[in-house]
């Protein structure tokens, strides 16, 4: 039931932030230590956001929302691979397969979405779905300054044109997770005598 109240809702969808709970950076981190960092499958790629590039892009939703949006915002992959060599290039890395429910790549916008979405230079919208699909576009991209995105688009992990290098990600490390953090130290719970 709709209430008396001028209320939009808009939505936010964005990839792994870096460091979170969600994330395997923590998980890799304290593994180190043992020499062993277990890779659940050689092409696993994600998203990367920063808690800092979250919180931005929450702002400029609320900002911008005309209400009913899915903003995605455009941001590097990485290979599992990658960030298994980026935190413990002196470890083994042990292929130890996906886990129930576990996705190779992740997908943040699929073919269905791609008919309701636009594109500006730093995220994707997903507009909703009305029976006016061609005036809704036009609307929402006229109000965000967008445009519809290629038709079959899709935004993937795996299909993502922006990578994160080894050494790109051990910056983001240490600027985001742990100050600390050096491929070149020793291994967490390691000491030097």
């Amino acid at each position: 039931m709709k209430g008396h109240r001028d209320v939009k809702f808009s939505v936010v969808r964005y990839g792994n932030v870096m460091g979170s709970r969600g994330s395997v950076i923590p998980f890799f981190l304290q593994r180190r230590h043992t020499g062993v960092l277990p890779i659940t499958h050689p092409d696993m790629t994600r998203f990367n956001i920063t808690l800092e590039e979250g919180v931005a892009m929450v702002m400029r939703a609320l900002d911008c929302a005309l209400g009913g949006e899915i903003f995605v915002p455009r941001i590097p992959s990485y290979k599992i691979t990658d960030l298994a060599e980026a935190i413990g290039p002196e470890c083994e890395k042990p292929v130890v397969g996906i886990r129930p429910g576990e996705k190779l790549h992740e997908e943040m916008i699929t073919l269905s979405d791609n008919l309701t979405t636009l594109e500006t230079k730093d995220n994707y919208i997903i507009v909703p779905q009305t029976t006016d699909r061609d005036a809704t576009l036009e609307l929402y991209g006229n109000h965000h300054r967008a445009k519809p995105t290629a038709y079959g688009f899709r935004y993937s992990s795996g299909k993502n044109t922006d990578w994160l290098s080894v050494s790109q990600i051990r910056n983001l490390i240490r600027q985001h997770v742990d100050s600390t953090f050096s491929a070149d130290s020793p291994a967490y719970g390691d000491t030097k005598v």
